[in-house]
């Protein structure tokens, strides 16, 4: 049975510098106080246009960021591969609503299906599909009821050959591609155009993977009826499971414009649903593919029992687990020295187009209950660890 103990295994790749930064970051971290502090700070300070990458880089962009390029990223994937640890890299720029920004995103984006097909290290690739469209257009293509006029016909046939053209480039490079999740204001649409894709070019095996959020209650019906879909039409989806990251927010919004909240209404039933997700999957893996993204110890421990129960092999190729790169090393690294596939999150951006991805990263750790104290704590185990090393070879 995998065990998430073993602090030299999950920090193996991090010298004692490294160890020591990590815990003041997180120590600073776990204080809402200086998060939200330093946030306000950081945006005003890039609103007024003050460069504030002498502050962040040293901290939050190295522990959560591989670099501001492709090529910058590679000192850290080649260092986690060393451990048989993988890398997504992740072009992190938020996304604009202009041709040509979108444009230069979607080649960047193509130049990681193209590096990826060249690195042993990297199996996968992956895109925000807000990135290639505008919100106005996905939140309304998304509502039934609401027809798009000719003007958004347009921008929504752009947003579909855009994501067209990903999902070709992963299917030619055969390197699967994550369709990241979005809000529920955009996801009907965003699900309907990667479920053409899928059927389009996982004709063999998976290469599109959608994102389910499993905080969302309806979710794993979404799940049963995407398999059925996929058996009648003979094809093979992929699926990434996360638990989701804009609860408040989409609270706020059901509230606001009065209709039911798509998340749970708490923890204990988002965690029932997401570990059933993963019981269907591995009951259906003839068909479907898994890639579990999660820094829940339960679900990637859950996840290698049902494996174990159905007899399937620690690297089978139609099972991942996930975490983002700078969080969770006693998960992925453990899992990894044990012969699971582990591919791990890499960001990469410029500093200042990546600040809104470090600063949610940031509030996100404060929010997630016991996560912090669990870095914290498993970093001192670690540090005392090596210390009680040198204090005896001394």
């Amino acid at each position: 049975m995998v065990s998430f103990t073993d602090t030299e295994i999950a920090f193996a790749s991090k010298d004692d510098r490294d160890l020591k930064r990590a815990y003041w970051l997180f120590r600073a971290i776990n204080n809402p106080f200086i998060v939200k502090t330093g946030n306000t700070l950081a945006n005003i300070a890039f609103s007024l246009k003050i460069p504030i990458d002498w502050a962040i880089k040293p901290t939050l962009y190295k522990q959560f960021v591989g670099g501001e390029t492709i090529e910058q990223c590679k000192p850290v994937v080649d260092r986690m591969g060393a451990h048989n640890v993988k890398s997504i890299l992740d072009y992190s720029v938020e996304g604009k609503e202009n041709d040509a920004d979108i444009e230069a995103a979607l080649q960047e984006t193509l130049r990681t299906i193209e590096n990826a097909s060249r690195e042993e290290n990297i199996p996968f690739a992956v895109f925000k599909p807000t990135g290639f469209g505008k919100s106005s257009v996905l939140e309304k293509a998304s509502e039934e009821e609401n027809q798009l006029n000719q003007e958004e016909r347009k921008e929504a046939d752009k947003f579909i050959d855009r994501v067209n053209r990903l999902c070709k480039a992963a299917y030619e490079k055969d390197i699967p591609i994550h369709v990241d999740a979005e809000d529920a204001c955009y996801q009907n649409f965003i699900d309907s155009v990667v479920t053409d894709m899928m059927e389009k070019y996982n004709t063999r095996k998976a290469i599109v993977f959608n994102t389910l959020q499993m905080y969302r209650w309806d979710r794993l019906d979404f799940l049963k009826n995407a398999y059925e879909k996929a058996r009648e039409k003979n094809y093979y989806p992929g699926i990434k499971f996360v638990r989701g990251a804009y609860m408040e927010k989409e609270r706020e919004r059901a509230k606001r414009y009065g209709y039911t909240s798509p998340i749970h209404p708490t923890k204990e039933a988002t965690d029932q649903d997401y570990n059933a997700a993963l019981k269907f999957s591995v009951e259906h893996i003839d068909r479907i593919s898994i890639f579990n993204a999660t820094h829940n110890e339960y679900s990637s421990k859950y996840l290698t029992e049902l494996m174990d129960e159905h007899g399937l092999a620690k690297d089978d190729p139609r099972i991942w687990f996930s975490q983002l790169y700078g969080m969770s090393d006693h998960i992925s690294f453990n899992l990894a020295k044990e012969g699971y596939n582990v591919a791990r999150y890499v960001p990469y951006g410029p500093v200042k187009h990546v600040l809104p991805y470090l600063l949610r990263r940031a509030e996100e750790n404060t929010s997630v209950k016991g996560q912090i104290c669990r870095e914290l704590s498993l970093l001192m185990q670690e540090k005392r660890r090596r210390e009680k090393i040198k204090r005896n070879n001394q």
